[in-house]
């Protein structure tokens, strides 16, 4: 959303502001060091993986039946947002739509959202208007790469097996049969972008899933012209995409370190997928990046079987992740109804009050 004023986050910028949008947008960034990271979609429904859908292999109308149960009694902004100041975190980041495709937000593109659920609410506008009141940047996940219930994305391939669940049986809304269908996926993408970036309050858009860069490249995927549209169309808003496709992103935010991942993505998706990881982490590598990672081990989405990292191990990584010149996005993934585990906030306050 394109504004006149000076937003809460950046006064301390603004002299810079008035006459830089982006340049005091990137001031805030290098100073910012510590975020809170929240991954909740229909899948913390069942208090599993957020890639239940790909391993249990649930066809897209069972899964959507999840979205009945979407209620979001709990998810409350302003509890959010004031842990999130406790912790001394400077921004906050959702996952306005994983790769389940659910969006969090009134969408007018995508019918499968917040709003058309039980929850009837725009979860995106509650948290963005909250951050942007009490001061804090607002940025938004979007799954970009990976979509497991548009009928035009990818099908299932050696090249790229997440594209989709491995179905024993054939899944009847995936309509996509040759590669000008994929097509029409990037112009749902491009349409919902533009809608999150322009009615909502957004810091930066933050990007997933990179390793469909590493298997497809060019060839399917403009990223060039994409990133100039959103530059185009939403100049103050930071563009990262993990690792980075071109280097020419803002940032770059790695799980758990700050690394390449070159020989790793050469034994997936061969020279051609190492080169372009090369590429991307090298254009990045000397910007003020971050790094990602969970309270929980293994999991993003609230999974209550999996454990909790000690207080020690992560003030260790925050500590670490500043040192080299990085932010740290910590996630904390809400429960079913939307609340954050009393755990997960006792241990987020800890690490935040050890800075």
């Amino acid at each position: 959303m394109k504004t006149t004023e000076c937003p809460k986050y950046l006064l301390p910028y603004r002299e810079l502001w008035e006459r830089d949008h982006k340049k005091a947008i990137l001031a805030w960034w290098r100073e910012a060091r510590f975020g809170l990271f929240l991954h909740y979609g229909l899948y913390s429904q069942l208090h599993r993986h957020e890639w239940v859908m790909m391993q249990d292999k649930i066809h897209v109308d069972e899964y959507a039946k999840l979205a009945d149960m979407f209620t979001a009694h709990n998810f409350d902004a302003e509890y959010i947002t004031d842990l999130a100041l406790a912790c001394g975190m400077k921004y906050v980041n959702l996952t306005t739509c994983h790769h389940e495709s659910f969006c969090l937000w009134d969408s007018k593109i995508e019918s499968f959202n917040a709003k058309n659920a039980p929850c009837g609410r725009d979860l995106v506008g509650e948290l963005s208007e909250a951050c942007d009141r009490k001061g804090l940047g607002f940025f938004a996940y979007y799954t970009f790469m990976l979509n497991w219930r548009h009928p035009y994305f990818l099908s299932r391939s050696d090249k790229f097996p997440n594209a989709r669940p491995n179905y024993p049986d054939p899944e009847p809304r995936y309509l996509y049969k040759e590669k000008e269908d994929f097509g029409k996926y990037l112009d749902y993408i491009r349409e919902i972008m533009d809608e999150l970036l322009s009615n909502y309050k957004i810091t930066g858009i933050w990007l997933d899933l990179i390793s469909a860069w590493w298997a497809l490249g060019e060839e399917y995927i403009p990223i060039e012209d994409i990133y100039a549209e959103l530059r185009r169309n939403h100049p103050d808003v930071l563009i990262s995409w993990k690792q980075g496709a071109t280097g020419t992103e803002d940032f770059a935010s790695p799980e758990h370190f700050f690394h390449g991942v070159t020989e790793n993505v050469r034994r997936q998706f061969g020279d051609a997928g190492a080169n372009r990881a090369l590429r991307g982490f090298e254009g990045n590598r000397l910007k003020h990046n971050e790094i990602c990672s969970s309270v929980q081990q293994g999991t993003w989405g609230y999974c209550p079987k999996f454990a909790n990292r000690s207080i020690d191990e992560l003030k260790a990584l925050l500590d670490s992740a500043n040192e080299q010149n990085c932010n740290l996005l910590l996630n904390a993934g809400p429960m079913a109804d939307g609340s954050i585990n009393p755990v997960h906030e006792k241990i987020l306050l800890a690490v935040g009050r050890g800075m």
